[in-house]
Formats: C-alpha cells, sequence, structure tokens
C-alpha cells in the first residue's frame, strides 16, 4: 500500500472574502470523499459569505479564524498550523488578499499563514472582472507566479454583480482536481503514477507571438491562449509532465505545468527545441506567419506630409513542420491547429499533409464566430482517416476531449511498442 493510502494527506484551505466562497463548501465535500484532511482559515471578508459552522462540520476540523485567539496560541502556534498541512490553498483569492500576499503584510491569521508557510501555496482567485483585468492585480499574480505559487482560473461567465467575464471562482469539482494533483494524486484520489499519461512528456504552444517593427510597435493577432493553455491544463491532469510555451496573454499560468514566456515566433520555436524530446507536442498557438525583415532600432516616426512608411515582411520559422519533420527527436504524436476563414476541413487536410504532423484540428475564425478571444471553439479532428466535426463546446471541453484522445493513442502505442 502506498504512503499515500496509508497517510492521508492535509491541505490548509484560506477561504477568503467574497460571493464564491460557497463553492469551497463543495470543494471540501470532493476532498473528504477522496481521504483528504481539510483544515479550515476563515477570514472576516469570507465569514460574511460562510459560516465557521458550516466549514467544520464538513471538514470534521477545528476552524481558525482569530490571529490573537490564547486557546489556539496554547495549542498550536500560527507558525505550527502554517507548516502541518501538505499544502496551502487560498479559495477564493480576494483582490485584496493576493495584494497582502504580494506585498508580504500579515495583518490577519490567514496572511500571516501565508507569510510564514515553507509547503507550495495554491490560489484560486475570485473577483469581479475589472477588478480581475486591473492592472495593480495582474502585476501582482505575475510577482506571486515568480515567487513559486501557483494558480488555477478563474473562469469565465456571469457574475453575481450582472457583469460578465474573467473572475468566476473555478467550480468545485475543477478545484478539487487541481487540489489532489498537487498532493499527488489523480482525480480519483489514487496515486499519480496510475493516471494514464504518467511518466509521459508533453510541449504545447499557445497564444500569438509579438513580432517587433521597432522598440513600440509589432505585428500579431487577436489570440487569446484560452484553448492552448487549456490543454496544457488538460494533459497534466492526465499526469503528463507538460512545457507550455506562451506568447503574450492575458492568462495566469495553469496549475502544474512549466510555462515559458515568449514574444516573438522565433523564441518560441527556440523554447520549443529545448523541451524536446517529449512524447507529444500539441502547437495550439497562433503564430504570426511573417515578420518585419529589418526591424528598426528607433521608432518609426510619422512625418508631416511623407508617405507612409513601406515594411518589407520575411517568413518566420514554421514551428508545426519544424517539429513535424520525420528523424531521431520527433515527438510520438505532433498536433496542430488550422484557424480557417474559409473550407475548414478541405484546408486543415491539406496543411496536416504539408506540414507533416499527425493530426489538425481545424477551426473557423471568421468574423463573427467569436473563435479567437472567446470561450467557445468548434473544431473538425483531422487524421490520416478523416475528418470528424466535434460539437461545439467551452475550449476547455475541447481541450479534454483531446486529451483523452492523446491518451488513448499513446497506451495504444506504448502497448504496440510492449508486443513487438
Amino acid at each position: 500500500m502506498s504512503d499515500t493510502a496509508s497517510e492521508p494527506r492535509r491541505i490548509l484551505l484560506i477561504v477568503s472574502g467574497g460571493i464564491a466562497a460557497y463553492k469551497v463548501l463543495e470543494t471540501i465535500r470532493h476532498l473528504r470523499r477522496r481521504g483528504v484532511a481539510v483544515r479550515c482559515v476563515l477570514t472576516a471578508g469570507g465569514a460574511q459569505f460562510v459560516t465557521p459552522l458550516s466549514l467544520h462540520a464538513l471538514s470534521e476540523d477545528k476552524v481558525y479564524q482569530d490571529l490573537f485567539s490564547l486557546t489556539d496560541e496554547s495549542e498550536m502556534g500560527h507558525i505550527e498550523l502554517s507548516r502541518q498541512a501538505d499544502l496551502v490553498v487560498v479559495a477564493p483569492a480576494s483582490a485584496d488578499i493576493l495584494a497582502k500576499m504580494t506585498a508580504g503584510l500579515c495583518d490577519d491569521l490567514a496572511t500571516t499563514l501565508l507569510l510564514a508557510t515553507d509547503k507550495p501555496v495554491l490560489v484560486a482567485p475570485a473577483m469581479n472582472v475589472r477588478m480581475w483585468e486591473h492592472a495593480a492585480t495582474q502585476e501582482n499574480l505575475a510577482t506571486l507566479i515568480r515567487r513559486g505559487i501557483s494558480v488555477i482560473g478563474p473562469e469565465e461567465g456571469p457574475m453575481a454583480c450582472g457583469e460578465y467575464g474573467y473572475g468566476r471562482l473555478v467550480e468545485p469539482d475543477r478545484l478539487a482536481a487541481a487540489i489532489l494533483r498537487r498532493l499527488g494524486h489523480d482525480t480519483d484520489g489514487t496515486d499519480t503514477k496510475q493516471s494514464v499519461l504518467a511518466g509521459r512528456s508533453a510541449l504545447v504552444t499557445s497564444g500569438p507571438t509579438h513580432e517587433p517593427i521597432d522598440p513600440v510597435r509589432y505585428i500579431a493577432n487577436r489570440s487569446s491562449g484560452r484553448q492552448g493553455h487549456a490543454i496544457a491544463e488538460a494533459l497534466a491532469a492526465l499526469g503528463a509532465r507538460v512545457t507550455l510555451v506562451s506568447g503574450p496573454t492575458r492568462l495566469p499560468d495553469p496549475a502544474g505545468v512549466t510555462t515559458v514566456h515568449i514574444e516573438s515566433a522565433e523564441e518560441m520555436l527556440s523554447a520549443c527545441r529545448s523541451a524536446l524530446p517529449v512524447d507529444v507536442a500539441v502547437c495550439a498557438a497562433a503564430v504570426a506567419d511573417w515578420k518585419v525583415a529589418a526591424r528598426t532600432g528607433e521608432k518609426i516616426k510619422k512625418e508631416e506630409g511623407a508617405a507612409p512608411p513601406t515594411l518589407a515582411l520575411a517568413e518566420n520559422p514554421d514551428i508545426l513542420k519544424t517539429l513535424g519533420q520525420p528523424g531521431p527527436g520527433r515527438p510520438q504524436l505532433v498536433v496542430g491547429f488550422a484557424a480557417e476563414t474559409g473550407d475548414v476541413v478541405a484546408r486543415g487536410t491539406a496543411k496536416r499533409a504539408r506540414k507533416g504532423c499527425d493530426w489538425i484540428l481545424g477551426n473557423d475564425v471568421s468574423e463573427g464566430t467569436g473563435t479567437f478571444g472567446g470561450a467557445e471553439n468548434s473544431v473538425h479532428f483531422i487524421t490520416e482517416a478523416g475528418a470528424e466535426a466535434w460539437p461545439t463546446g467551452s475550449k476547455r471541453a475541447v481541450a479534454d476531449e483531446l486529451a483523452r484522445r492523446i491518451a488513448a493513442h499513446l497506451g495504444a502505442a506504448g502497448e504496440r511498442g510492449a508486443a513487438e
């Protein structure tokens, strides 16, 4: 029997303020069913939305609230409390607590524990979309990620305030799954060594590339990176060791994934080569086809009465074709995307042959589809055997289905290899 089965893993769950706090109650249920011990810390803001009694009833453990409780200090000091867990989780993580974590403030029990802990930390942000998009929040989040803190979410959708956008706390089952992965379990609570992609490695590209014209301008496209990031997270959820090479996006780095940030197509190709060898490569990034042949070192000035400057373009490296070339080091499976505005199947089929990849997911990005920058996708799964239309759904649903197909393919390939 594994240590995981004989010694239950423990998390310290910090519940901060926000209407989404009610979701953590169901998350605790998911974790307790899988044998994870949960100890809760409730902030003053969090107590406006859920009660200590609810958290106690579901976690079957004491709920901590007061930094200066003499009883708590005599039984368990806050330093000890911060280090007894295997993982510290902040859910929902409000803009306020993220800001305090970034600044190192510790004016209550929750922030004191976060500053004192020596254990890994996972945060699940939840807030109004404007608060989420604010430069201060994004800079705080980037700082926390650089410090090694993992982030899951937020998700896109309608909010209690009546607005729509990113800022929703991830759903309870997805949050529980992310916690289980961090604890060394899969989503069924078993050891990750039993996960279908355990021991496998994956490379995923995501987002746009920015090709500089001068120090302040660049060529880009409308890719949000949502699809690529979702694929990276879906593969990691199945146990794969994932490297995500991401162009500039406004998305947080997926939890449990090694993310490499780049700007240009040349930087993306270099990062992809550095990530090899891998078992599967998924090229979901919308790489700019062209770059400026000769970028200037100074800003191009608009002169009164002068004609607009002429930009000479040069081809960017073809990352999908490079990874699909036969030879030593080629991934067992190379998957590309074909963003088209015409006959998706015909053009996707031609692209698959031209690039030398194994699978292509063709999608329609015509004006009005909302695919670029949107939350949904409609794809045709194109292989040597033909094309299969997948139902329109969320980009996360597309990612989950693709990850399942990849796992099945690599599993079948492994069985064939063993038989031979």
